[in-house]
C-alpha cells in the first residue's frame, strides 16, 4: 500500500540521500517504468506539443518565439554545411543532430522543474519504514539512458561512413593489413594506428554516455547538498548554472557527433 506524498523540507532531517540507480515506479506489461523513463517521455511530449504550438502559427511576418525559432534552426543548418562543406550532407544529417540537442536539452531542463525528486509515493520497505519514490527523476542520472543515447550516436556515425564510403574502403581506416603483403615500416606503423583508431571509436560509447551522465548527476547532488545547508538561498544560483550546464552538454553531446561523422565520411588517408 502507498500514499501520494509531496517531500517538504522535514524529510530531509534524516540525512542527505543520493543513490545511483533510478527506483521503479511500476511495471507495463511486466517491463519496468522507472521515474527517469517517465521524465524522458515528459521531455519528449514537451517537445512534441512545443513543435505542435510553433509550427500552427507559423506566419510570413515571424513574431518573437517564431524568429527564435527560425534563428535557432537556421543557425545549426548553416553551421552543419560549413562542418560539412557539403549542403548535402548537412541536410542529410541535420535532423539526427538537432533532434539529440533539442531532446537531451530539454530531457535535463525538465530534471531541474519543480516537483522532480519530491512529488512522488510512499512504499513500505522491509525494515518496516517507509521509502518516497519519486514520480521524476533527472533523465541524465540514469545511466541507461545516457548510454541508449551514446550508442544511437554511436551507430549513426558507423552508419555514415559506410554508406558514405562503402563498407570495405571504411572498415580500411581501421583494419590495415598491407604490412601483410608489404611488411615495411610504414605499413606495420599503419596497422598499429588503425588499431589504436579502433580502439578510440569503441572508446566513444564509454565517453559519450559517462560525459553526459557525470556532469548532470553532478549537478543534480550539488543541488541537493545546497537544498540540504542552505535552502532558499544557495539552490537559487546553483539551479541558474545547472540550466547552463544542461545546455552546454546538450550542445557538446550534439557537436561531438557532428564532428565523429564528419570524420567517419572524410576519404581515408
Amino acid at each position: 500500500m502507498f500514499e501520494f506524498f509531496i517531500a517538504t523540507a522535514e524529510a530531509a532531517e534524516g540525512g542527505i540521500n543520493i543513490h545511483l540507480a533510478p527506483d521503479v515506479v511500476g511495471h507495463l506489461f511486466g517491463v519496468p517504468i522507472t521515474n527517469t523513463l517517465i521524465a524522458s517521455w515528459l521531455a519528449m511530449v514537451v517537445l512534441v506539443v512545443a513543435a505542435y504550438l510553433i509550427g500552427r502559427s507559423v506566419k510570413l511576418v515571424p513574431g518573437k518565439l517564431q524568429a527564435l525559432t527560425e534563428a535557432t534552426i537556421g543557425g545549426a543548418y548553416d553551421y552543419m554545411v560549413d562542418v560539412f562543406e557539403d549542403e548535402k550532407l548537412a541536410k542529410r544529417f541535420f535532423p539526427l543532430i538537432m533532434t539529440l540537442f533539442l531532446f537531451i536539452l530539454i530531457m535535463n531542463w525538465v530534471g531541474l522543474l519543480p516537483g522532480v525528486d519530491s512529488i512522488g509515493s510512499l512504499f513500505a520497505t522491509d525494515s518496516g519504514g517507509e521509502k518516497l519514490i519519486p514520480f521524476l527523476h533527472p533523465s541524465a542520472t540514469d545511466l541507461n539512458i545516457t548510454l541508449a543515447l551514446s550508442i544511437i550516436a554511436f551507430l549513426a556515425i558507423q552508419t555514415a561512413g559506410v554508406t558514405i564510403l562503402g563498407f570495405f574502403k571504411y572498415a580500411g581506416k581501421f583494419i590495415r593489413l598491407k604490412f601483410l603483403i608489404k611488411p615495411n615500416g610504414d605499413n606495420i606503423l599503419g596497422f598499429f594506428i588503425g588499431l589504436i583508431e579502433l580502439i578510440g571509436e569503441i572508446a566513444r560509447l564509454i565517453s559519450f554516455s559517462f560525459r553526459l551522465f557525470g556532469n548532470i548527476f553532478a549537478g543534480k547532488t550539488m543541488l541537493v547538498v545546497a537544498i540540504f545547508f542552505v535552502p532558499y538561498i544557495l539552490p537559487v544560483p546553483i539551479l541558474a548554472f545547472e540550466l547552463f550546464v544542461g545546455l552546454i552538454q546538450a550542445f557538446i553531446f550534439a557537436v561531438l557527433t557532428l564532428f565523429f561523422i564528419k570524420i567517419a565520411v572524410e576519404e581515408p588517408h
